[in-house]
């Protein structure tokens, strides 16, 4: 079954992170390639990407056919999707055992959500 293990981010935790040194920086991708690293190997691995800065993303809105676009996000916005990594596990524990070796999982943004497979 696949699972979508999403990163998100905040004012707070963005902050955390800006404050970090660049080898602080470097240790924290690090964990990342080292999950990519175990996915891989264990077949696991669907796959994961890093999200562009927030402030690039555009909402589209369609109404009688015409299409509008929104810069985002929007104020009210406080969390937003900032990585993700798609994995075929066995079951949602397995996922959530990989999801917990996130260090944004200290954090408490990290969500594990089972993929809705459409007929």
């Amino acid at each position: 079954m696949k699972y979508l293990i999403m990163i998100q981010m905040n004012p707070s935790a963005r902050a955390m992170w800006e404050s970090l040194t660049d080898e602080q920086r470097a240790d924290g991708y690090q964990l990342h390639k080292d999950m990519v690293s175990r996915l891989e190997a264990s077949g696991e691995l669907v796959v994961s990407e890093a999200l562009a800065d927030v402030s690039l993303t555009r909402r589209v809105n369609v109404k009688d056919g015409v299409v509008t676009t929104t810069d985002g996000p929007f104020a009210e916005v406080k969390e937003y999707l900032a990585g993700f990594y798609l994995v075929d596990c066995e079951n949602i524990d397995r996922a959530i055992e990989h999801a917990a070796r996130l260090p944004e999982a200290g954090l408490g943004l990290v969500e594990v959500r089972p993929v809705m497979e459409l007929p």
